[in-house]
């Protein structure tokens, strides 16, 4: 699916990039506090600390910067996680540590994990499909490392499993942030991720005894 573009009437594209990414910040933390449909071009522009004038010259509408917002997230988490795991080890160990930095992506990310589910049905019918499209390519990263260990014979999965382990991943790291008003009561990040990953691990024994 190919990416949205996003019109600016400025043609330095260094420019460009400091300008959005200024928005991006004052974005989140305005639709945080007061949600995308109370939040006015006026006040993003303000957080992001130029004039209205100066804003309309990177985007065209509220919705271009909610779309900004979601794909700067996820082109994040994709370039850490393809920085910091090798997901063609097949091991194990691999696996634990991509389960594990992902869910210290998410903690690092939590009011930006937020905004997005809150608010990405607001994104345009253009732009919602190719957002969709990232996080199922975030879940494919995390199935491509679970592909190896079975192909290395370190677990037993069938595709079908394979692909529901890597969606599963993806949804228990961000509930780390959906649900912290609950979950950070109750451990510091260290105890989740070492619980999820028991759980988990837990799981894929009991299936590949079934």
């Amino acid at each position: 699916m190919k990416k949205v573009e996003v019109q600016a009437s400025v043609k330095d594209e260094r420019l460009v990039l400091k300008r959005r990414n200024q928005m991006i910040k004052g974005a989140v933390a305005l639709f945080k506090e007061k949600g995308f449909h109370r939040t006015t071009t006026r006040e993003i522009a303000r957080e992001a600390g130029f004039s209205i004038g100066t804003l309309y010259e990177y985007i065209r509408s509220k919705e271009d910067v909610l779309y900004l917002v979601c794909d700067s997230i996820y082109d994040e988490v994709h370039a850490r996680l393809r920085k910091e795991i090798d997901s063609k080890r097949g091991t194990l160990d691999s696996l634990k540590l991509a389960i594990s930095t992902y869910f210290r992506i998410v903690d690092e990310m939590q009011d930006e994990f937020l905004v997005m589910y809150q608010e990405s049905k607001s994104l345009s019918k253009d732009a919602l499909p190719y957002v969709l499209k990232k996080e199922t390519e975030m879940a494919a990263f995390l199935e491509e490392i679970i592909k190896h260990c079975v192909e290395n014979g370190e677990l037993s999965l069938t595709e079908a499993q394979m692909k529901i382990l890597s969606h599963n991943i993806v949804v228990e790291g961000q509930m780390w942030g959906f649900r912290r008003w609950a979950i950070q009561k109750m451990c510091s990040l260290e105890d989740y991720i070492d619980i999820q990953v028991s759980l988990i691990f837990d799981g894929i024994s009991q299936s590949s005894k079934s």
